[in-house]
């Protein structure tokens, strides 16, 4: 049953990923590095409730650093002549 869970779990997660930029992939993939470490140190520590906690708290951690160490994609406008130009976003 438990097995079932956690395939089910992990579908579902999946399901919804839909990457359209490059920072929300990074934000994803640093939860998910931090989810994984945060429960790993935590359980160590402390047994299954400290898991939970770390993994919590490394979660959003993980996921902060993966959004504010991404640096913008760059925007583009096309001008009255055709041409590309980059701008801020």
């Amino acid at each position: 049953m438990r097995k079932v869970l956690i395939v089910a779990a992990a579908a579902l997660l999946l399901a919804g990923c839909t990457w359209t930029t490059t920072r929300e992939r990074n934000t994803v993939l640093g939860a998910a590095i931090g989810a994984g470490a945060g429960a790993v140190i935590g359980h160590a520590s402390s047994g299954p409730p400290g898991g939970w906690a770390g993994a919590a708290i490394g979660g959003v951690t993980g996921g902060l650093l993966g959004y504010l160490l991404t640096p913008p994609e760059p925007c583009y406008v096309r001008t009255k002549r055709g041409k590309l130009r980059r701008v801020a976003c």
